[in-house]
């Protein structure tokens, strides 16, 4: 153990000489190094040179399995690699073993969504006559209608659009092509936009959404106008392109309970991308139970 602390007290002596580092974080570097050393006995690692990158994926796996969080074992192995890189530019070891070691995935928040009364309130915009107001509520019916992303909202030409039929054809990532249904809301919104677009666009304008410059409307004036229309209606939270997209999502989910359709509206690739839905749903369906079941009902 002796052979593996001397290094370290020196590495800690420079952060604090060389690198100037306060004794708080220089007490972190130490404790998340601690955590490290504990298991390196056990792996037949006696100093630093027996070290192997096999070595510390193996103990990134212990620290998992111990529970310890993906954040804060990222920050240990930031911790380990930095350290060994000072041994590298101080010749002690010849090539560092944790340089290509991952930590594991963080957890991924999930996504804010506003409630169906909220969107009622938000697109409830009837006695609107101004021209933008109209493109705003446009907008905003087409991205809940469809569950739009904003480059795919900002991308629609008129071309794509079979207002008819009520589908919208996008383009998505990895230029994908997907074919959507429209609500009847979204229809009706987008033709009383058209009839007053002609004031908003140079002949020839291919882009469904325009603004005040005649060109296609931009993703941060989109932003700006959806921000604007959330304290306008005095929605309880800030509004922002994304939160209309997951707001679909959830209630689509809720609604239908098919999480195969719904992957396919949102353009999800990958299944798991969609599943962070379920967790908004079960926490629908968690109130719902405490609300509803005669044994969940608590005292307060």
């Amino acid at each position: 153990m002796k052979a593996l602390q001397i290094p370290i007290d020196k590495y800690l002596n420079h952060l604090a000489s060389q690198r100037g580092l306060s004794p708080v974080t220089i007490k972190n570097y130490q404790r998340n190094l601690a955590e490290f050393i504990k298991l390196l006995p056990e792996k037949q690692v006696i100093e630093w040179n027996d070290l192997e990158s096999d070595h510390v994926r193996l103990m990134v796996k212990q620290l998992n399995q111990n529970g310890i969080k993906a954040r804060s074992i990222a920050t240990k192995l930031s911790a380990l690699r930095s350290f060994l890189e000072y041994l590298v530019q101080n010749e002690v070891l010849t090539f560092n073993p944790a340089k290509g070691v991952a930590a594991p995935k963080l957890d991924q928040p999930l996504p804010k969504n506003i409630s169906v009364d909220e969107v009622f309130q938000l697109l409830d915009m009837d006695g609107e006559e101004d021209p933008l107001s109209l493109r705003d509520q446009a907008m905003m019916e087409l991205m809940y209608s469809s569950g739009l992303r904003l480059s795919e909202l900002v991308g629609i030409n008129l071309k794509d659009l079979k207002l008819r039929e009520k589908e919208l054809m996008v383009l998505g990532k990895g230029s994908k092509q997907r074919l959507l249904p429209i609500t009847k809301k979204a229809v009706l919104t987008i033709q009383a936009w058209l009839k007053v677009r002609p004031d908003f666009c140079e002949p020839g304008e291919t882009a469904l959404f325009t603004s005040k410059l005649k060109r296609r409307i931009s993703v941060r004036s989109v932003q700006a106008r959806m921000e604007k229309w959330g304290l306008q209606q005095n929605l309880q939270s800030h509004l922002n392109p994304h939160k209309l997209r997951h707001s679909f999502a959830t209630h689509m989910l809720e609604s239908s309970g098919n999480l195969r359709a719904v992957q396919t509206l949102l353009g999800h690739a990958d299944l798991s991308t969609t599943q962070v839905y379920t967790h908004l749903d079960f926490q629908h369906l968690a109130e719902v139970y405490d609300k509803a079941h005669p044994r969940s009902k608590r005292k307060k």
